[in-house]
């Protein structure tokens, strides 16, 4: 099927098409169009329908096609597959339904401030607010876009945010809901025949999260690897990444005095170093201080006139006078503003740098157990790659909360859709080829878990990530931990040493056994479910912890 012909061909009939649309141009149309209000400092305000405040995942598929299935790990719980005649179909009225839109918009950007493998993302849509969105988010293409590996193989992405599909057509083809109608949303990937389709989501986040996935696809096969992780480097050109899920403080210790920004969500690391994905960011705003996170909060609400300003709020209660309340959670935690990255003071305009002197892995262990840094060799590195652990909190009716443990691959398991070793492979081969220094900072509880323990205090947790950064821990003693299979430091400058060992902290040393137990058979529970009878390396297998 010639999905792109049939695309160009409509477009070709169209009496409206909008191609490269300036940012003022997009801003005021988007205005214009009531796609968004003016808000009181300039930046746009919209709120979306009560199904595309955050991602879709059980609407969110990929295309099986014989070139590309055996990349792809169908055994992920993320990586839900659709046939191609579905595909089909669903292109076909995607192009019916646009083809009837009054106006139409067409932006060129790419994906990938490395000019060798920035990826061409022409996007189409119908909505103004979209395209302003990949202004936003993705970058303007390069002068030397040709010499990209992908310069004649870019990618198509079609999005009808307000659109919904007819079920009815597609029973038995399309998840089926609870009240036993047909899903009318899809999110759709076909790296085969490198197209996207955002159909009936006018969640930002979609759009974000499908191209990050593109890119998790095509790199790893280049010997590129993707990564879920914010970057800085110092005035030296040292380079750090910092990976992450939500609560283990990657946004507030990857943005660092006198450590300049590359990007906050989205990296490659090729033989030419490291490269932000994007031009732009998507940031959380529940609760956001200005106090504890004030680039941010700048970057979103400072005062410009609209047509200069174009940040994009997301779903935010804002009041009649235009101002916003972030506490409002009543129609979604999820609020999100999207902001071009010159918007923050402390950047690196190029995104690029060096190959990364230091990883850092951060979590959150409520449970009190995992030490607050570890230094990882590459196996032990691999392990905790894949692992990508942190534990979240659950309350119980009569107020008892535990934690519970989340294991999330590579720190983004929604959008690394290949198999493991190939994401796990290329870490450990690069760290080794760079000597670059693996460190596990657990940013979460010490003298006990969660309701005994106390969290870990952020400036214990800042002198340790400064001393790793620092290459301050390269020459202390370690001991190892032989249940957790990590590497702990005896000394740490500007932090107490009885702290680096759980144990020492905790009232009730046979307590702290049990717990540090349980989570290492939670550790080797998931990785035998997950990664059993996966081609992952023997000496990755066994560090393990609970092996």
């Amino acid at each position: 099927m010639a999905y792109r012909k049939q695309l160009d061909d409509m477009l070709r009939n169209h009496g409206d098409l909008r191609r490269n649309p300036d940012r003022r141009a997009a801003i005021r149309d988007a205005v214009a169009r009531r796609e968004a209000f003016v808000a009181a400092n300039g930046c746009l305000a919209t709120w979306t329908p009560a199904d595309s405040t955050g991602r879709a995942p059980m609407d969110t598929m990929i295309v099986r096609r014989p070139d590309t299935d055996g990349n792809i790990d169908w055994d992920s719980p993320n990586n839900l597959p659709i046939d191609a005649e579905t595909f089909d179909m669903l292109w076909k009225d995607a192009l019916t339904v646009l083809g009837r839109k009054k106006t139409l918009y067409i932006t060129d950007r790419v994906v990938g401030a490395d000019a060798s493998y920035a990826l061409p993302v022409q996007t189409i849509t119908d909505r103004s607010l979209t395209a302003l969105f990949t202004l936003n988010m993705f970058r303007a293409v390069p002068a030397d876009i040709q010499n990209s590996i992908f310069a004649e193989k870019g990618f198509t992405l079609v999005v009808l945010p307000y659109d919904k599909i007819d079920g009815s057509r597609y029973e038995g083809r399309l998840r089926k809901l609870k009240n036993g109608r047909v899903s009318h949303m899809a999110i759709i990937m076909d790296f085969s025949k490198r197209l996207g389709l955002v159909y009936g989501s006018a969640y930002g986040g979609s759009v974000k999260k499908l191209i990050f996935t593109v890119m998790n696809y095509y790199l790893p096969l280049e010997n590129i690897l993707p990564i879920h992780c914010s970057a800085n480097e110092n005035a030296h050109g040292d380079l750090s990444l910092f990976l992450g899920l939500s609560g283990t403080g990657k946004t507030t210790l990857s943005a660092a005095p006198g450590r300049a920004l590359l990007g906050d969500d989205e990296h490659g690391w090729s033989e030419n170093g490291i490269a932000n994905f994007e031009n732009g960011c998507y940031a959380k705003l529940i609760d956001l201080n200005p106090e504890k996170e004030p680039e941010i909060f700048q970057a979103v609400f400072h005062e410009d006139d609209y047509l200069n300003h174009g940040a994009i709020v997301e779903n935010a209660m804002m009041y009649p006078n235009g101002c916003f309340d972030l506490c409002d959670d009543r129609l979604t935690p999820n609020s999100r503003a999207s902001y071009p990255l010159r918007f923050l003071s402390n950047i690196k305009p190029s995104s690029t740098g060096n190959h990364p002197s230091n990883i850092i892995f951060l979590t959150a262990d409520a449970n009190g157990v995992i030490p607050p840094v570890s230094r990882l060799n590459s196996a032990q590195a691999m392990l905790w790659f894949l692992m990508g652990y942190t534990s979240k909190l659950a309350g119980t009716e009569t107020g008892i909360v535990d934690p519970v443990s989340t294991f999330s691959r590579f720190f983004g398991q929604p959008f690394m859709p290949c198999l493991p070793h190939i994401y796990s492979d290329l870490l450990g081969l690069k760290m080794r080829e760079h000597r670059t220094n693996v460190y596990l900072i657990n940013t979460g509880w010490s003298g006990g878990p969660y309701g005994i323990g106390q969290r870990m205090d952020i400036t214990m947790t800042r002198a340790m990530v400064n001393a790793a950064l620092d290459g301050k821990l390269q020459d202390v003693e370690y001991r190892e931990d032989a249940l957790f299979h990590l590497e702990v430091p005896l000394s740490c400058p500007d932090v107490p040493a009885e702290i680096l060992t759980p144990e020492h902290t905790w009232a009730d040393k046979a307590d702290y056994h049990k717990r540090a137990l349980k989570l290492s058979w939670e550790f080797s529970d998931y990785f035998n479910k997950a990664y059993g009878n996966k081609n992952i390396d023997p000496d990755v297998r066994k560090e393990c912890p609970g092996k």
